[in-house]
């Protein structure tokens, strides 16, 4: 038989016990004797039952469950975070929902709404749009938020160190001989990409070389399109570091097509360190973004705050590394 919270009086029958004791044993909310929790626990083996999971999150303010949003669940950097989310998330009792913004504000909303109604223990969002500080005024949630600066609504960020990402790509290339690099920048908008071209720029200088750039967003499609731009404004380019692991694909794809031998005529370096960027022929250097960490990281924070009732308020960068692979190479 499957009964569910309205028949809790079935297993306390059962176990000889009070309804309120079963009720203390499900939740933890009081000391039960080892005796009692023994035959409430075998009453509910032999009943099959199965404790109402919306009537423990009212009751208990908390559902156990992580909502993460996402611009796009088609960006695979989103998805290796979100794996990581997901698997700290469950080894700790815990379960995450997916939620696609389509960086939409209206959906962000509804889906910062929709979690608050869950009695979610905490939210992820990645969103950088200027609506984010007025979406999440009001919600009680812990909100920690990748890729953004500091602020006193959130819980915490979470990023990598982009300065030093476009730092080291930067100087990688410089290394490696070239003289002409470009830099598919992200949008202004998105505070990753305006300190990546920070960093780039700085090692251009440094070097007395003109910085370059073409603004990308991290995509397939818009790989392809950025790279014929380059190809175009910047016929002398020897070197390239592109806005994601993607769009280096993407790069290196546009460049076959017009007879460019990698690395030997042009130098590319991808960003993120995305699985997919090492089981590509040629294997892709790359600044590599502790992807895991970031996820595991944003989750424990959330489900650390609930177990000591803290707010955090923090601001943590994690550092960054270049892998140097087939699509660079020395001179």
């Amino acid at each position: 038989m499957v009964i569910n919270l309205a028949h809790i009086s079935d297993v306390a029958k059962l176990a000889g016990v009070s309804s309120a004791t079963v009720s203390r044993v499900i939740n933890g909310t009081a000391k039960v004797s080892e005796e009692k929790v023994r035959r409430v626990l075998k009453a509910i083996e032999e009943t099959n039952f199965k404790p109402n999971e919306i009537a423990r999150s009212l009751y208990k303010k908390s559902s156990r469950i992580i909502g993460f949003i996402v611009p796009s669940i088609l960006n695979i950097f989103m998805s290796e975070i979100g794996y990581a989310i997901e698997d700290e998330a469950f080894q700790n009792g815990y379960k995450m929902i997916l939620c696609n913004s389509d960086e939409n504000s209206e959906k962000e909303s509804a889906y910062i709404n929709m979690l608050t109604s869950m009695n979610a223990d905490g939210i992820i969002i990645t969103a950088n749009n200027e609506n984010l500080e007025k979406e999440i005024h009001g919600c009680t949630l812990p909100i920690v938020v990748l890729d953004k600066d500091a602020n006193s609504r959130y819980m915490a960020t979470v990023q990598s160190d982009n300065y030093m990402g476009g730092k080291i790509a930067a100087q990688h290339l410089i290394e490696c001989g070239c003289r002409n690099i470009v830099l598919m920048k992200g949008p202004d908008k998105y505070l990753s990409s305006r300190q990546r071209f920070c960093g780039y720029s700085d090692a251009c200088k440094k070097h007395n070389i003109e910085p370059l750039f073409i603004e990308s967003l991290y995509g397939f499609k818009d790989g392809i399109e950025c790279s014929n731009k380059i190809l175009k404004h910047f016929p002398n380019v020897d070197g390239i570091i592109a806005s994601s692991d993607m769009s280096a694909i993407s790069l290196y794809k546009v460049l076959t097509e017009h007879g460019k031998n990698v690395p030997d005529d042009i130098m590319i370096v991808g960003y993120d360190g995305l699985q997919l960027s090492k089981i590509m022929t040629p294997e892709i250097t790359t600044v590599v973004q502790p992807i895991e960490e970031i996820g595991r990281l944003a989750a424990r924070l959330i489900i650390n705050r609930n177990k000591c009732k803290m707010a955090e308020c923090k601001e943590y960068v994690l550092p960054v590394s270049l892998k140097i692979r087939q699509t660079t190479k020395l001179k």
